[in-house]
């Protein structure tokens, strides 16, 4: 048996462009076929807002989840049909990454997974409507320990708490409109430099409970299949437990604990070391190759936002 060599590395929400998969839709039959099994599931046609537009919609968080996913997983399968994979060593994925390395593992069918996924974008779309929430992100030497003093600093009477840690020089807060305006004085206060974030709600929050509620009911109805090789949970940054009650956990705790990406990363980097392993970040984006470069500099990321020449 050839032994794994490849870590999937699947992009999370903010990888979507337009244009985004055109190249693997155009140069692969099983692309394009991906794009028209996800169309037909959601009843429109993903592929022209994938391409086209408007930005404005794809930026949706209801949409920008389904059309990652979709992105990814066409993205894959045309690089196996390639033969430009190898075997599958481990896979994760950034906050809705996740879904798609679940996917990518074996866990449920594309179908399945999209409906997921698409449920989850709406979800989070709604609770973020529904409350006042935003995002900012912090940049500096940033530990745990100083995100959390910031927070407690800027939180008051709201809600301010981690969101996602990018990299030990990045890490993301999420809360209350008010608790994040105050985080931004705080943080520079405090030496670091703030950028509040365009998004549309406070995600990884507890201001996303009601999304997590909804998302708890559906992952209940999936037909769970053991994944066929470790998938790093954002939630602990470790594999997950393969026992489908405990992955389903982990799902729907991910929408309101921070994402462990940096932890994520380590986990990975010390179990497949890069001179034996390559670390591949599959289509629309390349937010984790860079990522990457601030984590561990000496482990290189192929990306694949387009096909190789």
């Amino acid at each position: 048996m050839t032994e794994p060599q490849d870590i999937l590395l699947c992009p999370g929400q903010g990888a979507q462009h337009a244009g985004m998969g055109q190249g693997w839709f155009d140069a692969h039959p099983v692309a394009k076929q991906t794009f028209a099994a996800a169309s037909k599931a959601l009843g429109f046609d993903l592929a022209e807002l994938c391409f086209n537009g408007p930005v404005e919609q794809l930026n949706r968080t209801d949409m920008a989840q389904v059309a990652i996913y979709t992105a990814s997983v066409a993205c894959y399968q045309a690089l196996v049909e390639a033969n430009q994979l190898g075997d599958t060593a481990a896979t994760a994925g950034l906050s809705l990454g996740e879904f798609t390395a679940l996917h990518l593992a074996g866990a449920y069918g594309f179908t399945e997974g999209l409906e997921l996924v698409r449920l989850r974008g709406q979800a989070m779309q709604d609770a973020a409507e529904a409350s006042e929430g935003s995002m900012v992100a912090v940049t500096g030497d940033v530990s745990e320990e100083k995100i959390n003093e910031l927070c407690d600093r800027a939180r008051g009477d709201g809600v301010l708490v981690p969101a996602n840690f990018n990299s030990g020089m990045q890490v993301v807060v999420s809360g209350g409109k008010d608790a994040c305006e105050r985080a931004v004085d705080a943080a520079s206060d405090m030496g670091f430099k703030p950028t509040p974030l365009v998004v549309a709600g406070a995600f990884h929050s507890p201001l996303m409970q009601p999304a997590a509620d909804r998302l708890a009911a559906a992952l209940e109805d999936v037909s769970w299949q053991t994944p066929r090789c470790p998938v790093y949970s954002n939630v602990t940054g470790e594999p997950h437990d393969p026992d489908s009650s405990a992955i389903r956990e982990k799902l729907v705790a991910q929408l309101t604990h921070p994402v462990r990406w940096s932890q994520s990363v380590r986990h990975a980097v010390d179990a497949y070391p890069s001179d034996v392993h390559r670390y591949a970040e599959l289509a629309p984006g390349k937010v984790l190759a860079g990522l990457m470069r601030r984590i561990d500099k000496q482990t290189k990321v192929t990306n694949f936002a387009e096909p190789l020449a």
